[in-house]
């Protein structure tokens, strides 16, 4: 168990189509002694897509972490000056949430929580899945891969025929870049 009493904030953002490949990991996490805060904008759990219905992504989320997600910026905010988590994961980091992380904004509870983390210099673990990461929001990544205390899970493109501007996060390493971001180094090789 090499995460054991690790707290550890998870934050799930609309990447629709990643959420159910992201919950195994979450499962993972816990399976190595991890104390899971799932951390949620209200939109993903009252969302019904092709790739889920929002109520059972809830019902899900709460049976892995035995938890109520924080879905506010009121609940998140404590973050910060409390020192609440040992690191934070966004899994699948979106690329509206890469931007607003990449300028700075901190308007949903997910980039709150992480602009939380930042302050105190802990690690921020972001797991990008955008079809447009080499695209319209690849000047973002630029922006944000060069910040201290932000590490990624490798990643690449996952449909480089059908969608070459779009980048993925290799999710079965999750768990190996969240012990080395604990220890301050990035997972390597980040590109895939």
């Amino acid at each position: 168990m090499q995460l054991a009493g690790m707290r550890i904030g998870f934050g799930l953002t609309g990447s629709y189509c990643t959420i159910p490949d992201v919950l195994p990991e979450m499962e993972r996490l816990r399976a190595e002694g991890a104390e899971l805060f799932p951390i949620v904008s209200p939109v993903i759990f009252q969302t019904d897509t092709r790739f889920g219905k929002g109520e059972e992504v809830y019902k899900a989320v709460v049976e892995i972490t035995g938890r109520q997600p924080w879905q506010t910026l009121v609940e998140v905010e404590p973050i910060g000056p409390k020192k609440l988590l040992d690191v934070m994961v966004v899994a699948p980091c979106s690329g509206t949430t890469l931007a607003r992380l990449a300028l700075g904004l901190s308007s949903t509870p997910v980039t709150l929580a992480c602009k939380a983390q930042l302050r105190n210099n802990r690690p921020v673990v972001l797991a990008i899945a955008t079809n447009d990461g080499l695209g319209a929001n690849l000047m973002n990544l630029a922006l944000i891969m060069n910040r201290r205390s932000i590490y990624f899970v490798p990643f690449g493109q996952d449909d480089p025929e059908r969608k070459p501007k779009s980048l993925v996060a290799k999710l079965e390493l999750l768990t190996p870049t969240v012990i080395r971001a604990l220890q301050g180094e990035q997972l390597q090789p980040v590109l895939i």
